[in-house]
């Protein structure tokens, strides 16, 4: 097992040395992809993921060692990382390296790492990402009357475009979202100000009749309005479409999980 100056490839300044592809052509489609990918990555990510592997390998001394058993698996590492976070200032990796020293007894995962950065978030009334984005789905129908949670919410929906968020599917429209409402959470975090526009409009009268349908179906059969909401999210979907059918599927299946005795609106 490498010792772990060997793994880290300490330069002379005492860094890690910033290695990110495998120095040994191998021909393998693997590699010309981690090449490409690795060509994306900044110098100034690279710096900052360098510098999170050394304040970890500080923190977490033998326990950090035992997390590679090769340069070449820390390589690959180095890189997943710096492929999750190259949109956090320094600051901010910073921030959440001290917080897992002070919560965390072994190095955390990216998913982990991730979370933590998010959690950061908090202090400015921001909610979670998911959480964002399943409000923005909710609430699509009625943007300019909502009260939001937090403007950057209003103004991520806005960015991608709030057809997009009623009627396409998680795994189509999430992803963009998550872009734009972490972009906007930096912007806010870096002190910046949203302030939500105020619109009139002429009053849907479908969204008032679904809000009510929704609170009438949570008095009616005893549950949370929050659970309620939950369920019924799918009739914020255009109906006949595809994916109202495949939330209504979710949700029918959720029922069934609860072992709660519920019928549906189509």
């Amino acid at each position: 097992m490498k010792t772990p100056d060997e793994i880290l490839a300490k330069a002379e300044n005492g860094l890690p040395r910033p290695s990110w592809t495998s120095r040994t052509p191998t021909g393998s489609q693997d590699t010309v992809s981690e090449t490409k990918e690795s060509e994306l990555i900044s110098v100034k990510t690279k710096s900052h993921v360098n510098m999170i592997f050394a304040r970890f390998m500080a923190i977490y001394g033998h326990k950090f060692k035992s997390c590679f058993e090769t340069e070449h698996e820390i390589r690959l590492a180095k890189r997943e990382w710096a492929l999750s976070l190259g949109s956090y200032s320094e600051s901010e990796l910073v921030a959440a390296v001290n917080r897992c020293k002070e919560t965390l007894a072994w190095m955390p995962s990216i998913s982990e790492f991730l979370n933590i950065l998010r959690s950061l978030q908090g202090d400015f009334g921001l909610p979670s990402t998911y959480k964002a984005y399943t409000e923005a789905c909710f609430h699509a129908h009625e943007p300019s009357v909502y009260d939001w949670s937090h403007p950057a919410v209003y103004f991520a929906g806005q960015e991608v475009g709030w057809f997009r968020l009623r009627t396409e599917e998680e795994g189509q429209v999430y992803p963009a979202f998550q872009l734009a409402y972490e972009q906007l959470c930096r912007r806010v975090r870096q002190g910046e100000s949203l302030h939500k526009p105020v619109h009139k409009g002429i009053e849907d009268k479908r969204d008032t009749t679904t809000a009510l349908l929704i609170a009438e179906f949570a008095q009616e059969q005893d549950v949370s309005p929050e659970l309620a909401a939950t369920l019924l999210f799918y009739l914020t979907k255009p109906k006949g479409s595809r994916v109202r059918e495949r939330f209504r599927e979710q949700s029918i299946a959720k029922v069934q999980s609860l072992g709660l005795n519920l019928d549906l609106p189509v």
